[in-house]
């Protein structure tokens, strides 16, 4: 018995996640051309950081995109499960690009500390001032979508740092400004590289779980197994298996032994009802149960057998 659900809501999120995805890009790449403007006019390495950053969101944001097409493609006999993996994998693409991203930008922020170059800290201000603006609004956009999927978590923690390299170019421009104070310019990379490291690793911890078929985050299996099991019916349940398959979309195996003597009907009764019961309590979207007897279990080792054979003294 096999049975699946949330097709046309998974489609519908889709379709959502690429509108607010392709809202955030159009917004981002207008404001990367003016952020490298700004930086290279200002000489600010976290402004300058913070557009190679932006420039790094435009992909995310486009591989974003990329991975829902992607994924929206069918199944065949060589891809059973069709192309769903693609938004984990970008997911994973993006998570590693930060940490690519933050390397460079904590080389360049070290080599500045002995001889950190003056900036004009006013205009570097005002850039970041407008990119933050910028940032926010795209944050708003992809925030609520970034609790539903790895793909646009992706994306969004992308665009978060950006709005964390405009908070620090605008905390060291005002200590220059101030202050005369132009080690503020690298402390800020590098403290902004840090809480990026920070989010993007948690990001990349969670695309490897999935990737390694890990039991679902939301789901305890051992509570599971226990709804099975004290099903009136059931004396066993083994090989029970959870695993995502893609955001929001959770799949289940097990097997469920009965007596031999089970009636037919309610052998059939017992699956309908774990069909409607499971995805209703758990989060799971597609369930594969195989029904067992006991006799043919316990030739499989499931279940102790009544009489176990004798060691035979040949055998030590």
């Amino acid at each position: 018995m096999h049975t699946h659900k949330a097709h046309n809501h998974e489609e519908g999120n889709r379709s959502l996640f690429r509108k607010r995805l392709t809202f955030a890009l159009a917004l981002t790449a207008a404001f990367f051309v003016v952020e490298v403007v700004g930086g290279f006019m200002t000489g600010s390495l976290a402004l300058l950081a913070d557009a190679g950053h932006m420039l790094t969101d435009i992909a995310s944001l486009v591989l974003a995109l990329i991975a829902i097409w992607i994924a929206t493609r069918p199944h065949s006999s060589k891809r059973s499960y069709g192309y769903q993996r693609a938004e984990v994998l970008a997911a994973m693409v993006n998570g590693m690009a930060l940490w690519l991203i933050v390397a460079f930008i904590m080389f360049e922020a070290v080599t500045r500390f002995g001889d950190p170059p003056k900036v004009d800290a006013l205009p570097m201000i005002v850039v970041a001032t407008i990119g933050l603006v910028v940032n926010l609004v795209s944050v708003a956009i992809l925030h609520s979508s970034s609790h539903e999927s790895l793909n646009m978590r992706g994306a969004f923690l992308h665009v978060v740092g950006d709005a964390l390299g405009s908070v620090g170019a605008i905390v060291a421009g005002i200590f220059m400004l101030t202050l005369d104070w132009y080690l503020a310019d690298p402390i800020a990379s590098i403290v902004i590289g840090l809480l990026i490291l920070w989010n993007s690793g948690k990001l990349l911890l969670h695309t490897f779980h999935v990737l390694l078929e890990g039991t679902p985050r939301e789901l305890v299996l051992e509570e599971l197994e226990g709804v099975i099991q004290g099903t009136n019916g059931v004396l066993e349940v083994h090989d029970i298996h959870a695993w995502t398959l893609t955001s929001g979309y959770n799949a289940m195996t097990a097997h469920v032994v009965v007596a031999d003597d089970f009636p037919h009907s309610q052998r059939e009764a017992l699956l309908d009802l774990f069909r409607h019961m499971i995805p209703a309590t758990f989060p799971i979207h597609h369930l594969t149960i195989q029904m067992e007897e006991s006799s043919s279990c316990c030739e499989e080792a499931h279940l102790p057998a009544a009489n176990p054979p004798a060691r035979s003294s040949n055998d030590s």
